[in-house]
């Protein structure tokens, strides 16, 4: 696995508004890998924007090394840059405290009578939200933990929050365009079961992965 980086050229106005929706970003994570394309054999790439010290970044995690070229055809000239990811994964360790950064589609199904299987809809509230990943978090190898000052009876208070939440959008080829819940967590995790986070790491967790959701990182918390 590969995990890259490009600083997004916020300031091109063509660009920016050639990045109008997820639409957008999708096509151009998936046209920095010509040779798949080529191929007919695209593989599933995990991507995210991060905005850190003022700066729009697209993370992306990969099977493959992207065109770097390609992978720079939004962003700033010079900024891309990319490095194996397997080798951070290998030095994961049940126990370790880390600190983690995730978007994700927190949703759930209702009962709709016009839909038979239920309808899949957006948590809106931030309880809400936090509650959609704790359900998450034993099956996907780590346990959410709180800080040394937090009661150990004070669940809303878990050493985890979300960050951000909006609603960008996605444009259809054969539907009207819709409104997706995004929404950034950031926090401490402790690892509890190694092969089952490497596989949320590089599998992603939740719904709309091929949109910008569902990429986890971590990194280890400063002691």
């Amino acid at each position: 696995m590969y995990l890259s980086r490009v600083e997004i050229d916020t300031t091109n106005r063509r660009k920016t508004r050639d990045l109008s929706h997820l639409g957008a970003y999708h096509n151009w994570v998936e046209h920095s890998f010509p040779d798949e394309i080529q191929k007919g054999q695209r593989q599933r790439h995990l991507w995210r924007i991060d905005r850190l010290n003022g700066k729009n970044y697209l993370l992306l995690l990969s099977p493959t090394r992207p065109v770097l070229k390609d992978f720079e055809r939004y962003g700033v000239a010079g900024t891309a840059v990319t490095k194996s990811y397997d080798a951070w994964l290998d030095q994961l360790e049940t126990g370790m405290v880390m600190r983690f950064r995730l978007t994700a589609n927190p949703t759930h199904s209702i009962i709709d009578p016009e839909h038979p299987k239920g309808r899949v809809v957006p948590h809106v509230t931030i309880e809400q939200q936090k509650k959609w990943l704790e359900d998450r978090a034993t099956r996907a190898g780590f346990e959410l933990i709180r800080r040394s000052n937090v009661e150990p009876d004070t669940i809303h208070k878990l050493a985890f929050d979300v960050v951000s939440h909006d609603w960008p959008v996605l444009h259809h080829h054969t539907e009207n365009s819709v409104r997706m819940s995004r929404v950034t967590f950031e926090g401490l995790l402790r690892v509890k079961d190694v092969t089952a986070l490497k596989r949320t790491l590089t599998m992603g967790i939740g719904r709309e992965r091929a949109f910008g959701m569902g990429l986890m990182t971590v990194i280890p918390e400063a002691q």
